[in-house]
């Protein structure tokens, strides 16, 4: 059985509710079994996360920036940097801000920096922007809140929720989205513990 887990901060509701749909898409893999925990829930099972073969980190954008949640369960983590103990597992991430940017992509990076350093094994969205309304990209509207991977993020996951309290934001489109990428991760590092065969 190939093994999942879901370390995410929310603040508000809006990141967990999209932790949630990244868990049920990894859950849904047949083969997989997927755990979500919360970087406390993390931090105090941190040994437990080394019989994971992926990891997918998600926290809120912060002032353009990784949540001190999300930081402080990086810096606990840091002891499996000594040990090696993540390298060559699966990983990935997704954020959510108050707005289309809230210079979300510096909270991916970081997330992604952090997996590199822990020797891990990225993985992106995969998914084209707008992909499931692709003519929404002729206009200067843009694509829609019903619209998968809207913000057109190749790295990973972005949410806005704009000042809309859970569970109307983040909309449909964006939790979608996550369900998608934790089914792709959930794949991908499926098929790595496999083996191509």
């Amino acid at each position: 059985m190939t093994r999942i887990v879901v370390v995410y901060h929310s603040g508000y509701g809006h990141t967990r509710l999209q932790a949630e749909a990244v868990h049920r898409g990894a859950a849904g893999v047949e083969g997989v079994e997927a755990e979500l925990l919360t970087t406390a829930e993390a931090t105090r099972r941190l040994d437990d996360l080394d019989a994971a073969d992926g990891i997918i980190f998600g926290c809120p954008t912060y002032m353009g920036n990784i949540s001190a949640e999300m930081k402080k369960f990086q810096e606990a983590a840091v002891v499996k940097w000594f040990s090696q103990a993540w390298k060559n597992k699966i990983a990935g991430a997704f954020t959510n801000s108050s707005s289309f940017s809230g210079d979300k992509l510096n909270t991916l990076l970081g997330l992604v920096i952090i997996a590199m350093q822990q020797g891990m094994i990225y993985v992106g969205t995969g998914m084209f922007p707008a992909a499931n309304e692709p003519e929404s990209m002729n206009s200067t509207e843009g694509p829609g809140p019903g619209a998968l991977n809207r913000a057109g993020s190749f790295v990973g996951p972005m949410a806005a929720s704009f000042q809309v309290d859970p569970p109307a934001a983040p909309p449909a489109g964006d939790i979608e989205t996550a369900e998608a990428y934790g089914r792709r991760v959930a794949e991908i590092t499926r098929q790595f513990v496999r083996g191509r065969g």
